[in-house]
Order: C-alpha cells, then sequence, then structure tokens
C-alpha cells in the first residue's frame, strides 16, 4: 500500500475520534445544540457551546459513527441542507455574543440523495460559503478525518485551516475521481496520488495552515496539542480588529 493509500485509510477508519469526542476532550461544559428551525435536526452535523481555557466558543462539526448503527443514525457523515442551515444558525449566533467558532470536519461529502436536493442542498453549501466569509469572529476549521468536497469546505471558510496528520483534504472522493477520469472507480488509490490530498502536500501548498501530528487513532498527546494550538490562535486572533479580521480571511482564499 502507498503512503497516501495508508493515509486515506486511516483518515476513514472508524476507531477515529468523533467531532464530539474532540469537542468534550477539548472544551469544558459542553452544551449541544440541535435543530435548523426550518425542517429538522440533522444528525451529520452537531453543535453547541463550550469553553476553552474559561473562553466561551461556539463549535460546529461533521459526525460519524463508530458502529453500522451509529452511522446510519449520523448518515455517515454526509450532512443534509438541514444540517448546513443549523450550522449557520450556530454560527450567526457566536457572531451575535462574539465567540470564536470552532469546526471539526470529517465528512466524505455532503449528501447526495434526491431529498437533500430537493430541500436545497447546493444553496445551503453556497449560503455557508458566503455566510462565513464575513463572520465578524475568529473561525478556526480542524480537520479529523476526511474533508470531502463541497461538503467539507461548507465548514472551513475560516482564518485558520488545519489537519491532523493522517487526514485528507480534497475536492471529491478519490473513487469519484477515478470514476470520472477513466471510468473506473477501482483506480481510487493511484487517483488519491494524484489528487495530492494529504496534510503535508496541502501544508507544502499553502492550501492549509498547519498540521497537527499524530501517534495513534487516540492519544491525550493529540488531544493536549490541539488544545493548545486553539488557545494560542484564538489568541492571536482575537487581537485583530474585525477590519484586518475579514481582510486576511478574505485575501486566505482569494490567493487560490
Amino acid at each position: 500500500m502507498t503512503t497516501v493509500g495508508r493515509i486515506l485509510k486511516e483518515a476513514r477508519s472508524q476507531t477515529r475520534l468523533t467531532a464530539l469526542d474532540y469537542a468534550h476532550l477539548i472544551l469544558d461544559d459542553v452544551i449541544e445544540l440541535h435543530g435548523d428551525r426550518q425542517f429538522g435536526d440533522d444528525g451529520a452535523i452537531v453543535g453547541g457551546l463550550g469553553r476553552l481555557a474559561g473562553r466561551a466558543i461556539t463549535f460546529i462539526g461533521i459526525q460519524k459513527g463508530k458502529n453500522l448503527q451509529e452511522n446510519l443514525k449520523r448518515n455517515f457523515g454526509q450532512p443534509h441542507p438541514e444540517g448546513y442551515r443549523k450550522a449557520l444558525r450556530l454560527m450567526k449566533q457566536a457572531e451575535k455574543f462574539g465567540r470564536p467558532i470552532l469546526t471539526l470536519i470529517n465528512t466524505p461529502g455532503a449528501y447526495p440523495g434526491v431529498g437533500a436536493e430537493e430541500r436545497g442542498q447546493g444553496e445551503a453549501i453556497a449560503r455557508n460559503l458566503m455566510d462565513m466569509s464575513d463572520l465578524k469572529v475568529p473561525i478556526i476549521a480542524v480537520i479529523i478525518g476526511e474533508g470531502g468536497s463541497g461538503g467539507a469546505l461548507a465548514l472551513a471558510v475560516a482564518d485558520r485551516v488545519w489537519m491532523l496528520e493522517n487526514t485528507v483534504y480534497s475536492i471529491l472522493s478519490p473513487e469519484g475521481f477515478a470514476s470520472i477520469l477513466w471510468k473506473d472507480g477501482s483506480r481510487a488509490s493511484e487517483a488519491a496520488e494524484l489528487m495530492k490530498i494529504t496534510a503535508g502536500e496541502l501544508l507544502n501548498m499553502n492550501i492549509i495552515d498547519k498540521v497537527i501530528a499524530e501517534r495513534g487513532y487516540f492519544s491525550s498527546e493529540i488531544v493536549e496539542d490541539l488544545k493548545h494550538h486553539l488557545i494560542e490562535t484564538f489568541d492571536e486572533l482575537s487581537q485583530l480588529d474585525t477590519e484586518t479580521l475579514l481582510e486576511e480571511r478574505y485575501q486566505r482564499f482569494r490567493k487560490y
């Protein structure tokens, strides 16, 4: 197995910590909030409030399950439009009360089903991209597993985008890429090599800002490293005036 193939396999492993795992390990006084106030509550996107070193923050994550039953409940980490609208509701709430935002991303992509499209999947993602670019509070996005397509980007228009060491971030899945390019989804491993989807490759291209070292699927060192960097970076971003914060976020994505 190639290095990229190994990383892709590890990124998709069900033994990885989930968004809720990280929220409870990093934050104190976690309260989960539900619903988009329009249609329903999407189990694939979780979010709420917590405290990071005493600072109130809003966290939003894309949640996968650790077994078949949990994955069915979480739709295998593939959000519906009401999930993205719930995320945006929580982000707007964070902006209103001046809370920084942490997003934790692990998805193969947004759910492509008929119902999701009927309820405005594309519009919900596009609305998140547009509104996140103008949110007047600091945002940090962390890829904790898969970061697939617009489904991941809808939570990643941030001031800082980080990846754990054994994760991937891409415009679509390697299987989808291979199916489009060669009409053969079985060539996913070959496609993954061409796509440059690993943390190290994306850091070298300045697509992301930091790689968090991993020591297995779970270790207290990973959590402590991530917590330390979050505290330090939220402190740094909170010192910026709103105009500078938004301009730097805008330029971050315009440089691509």
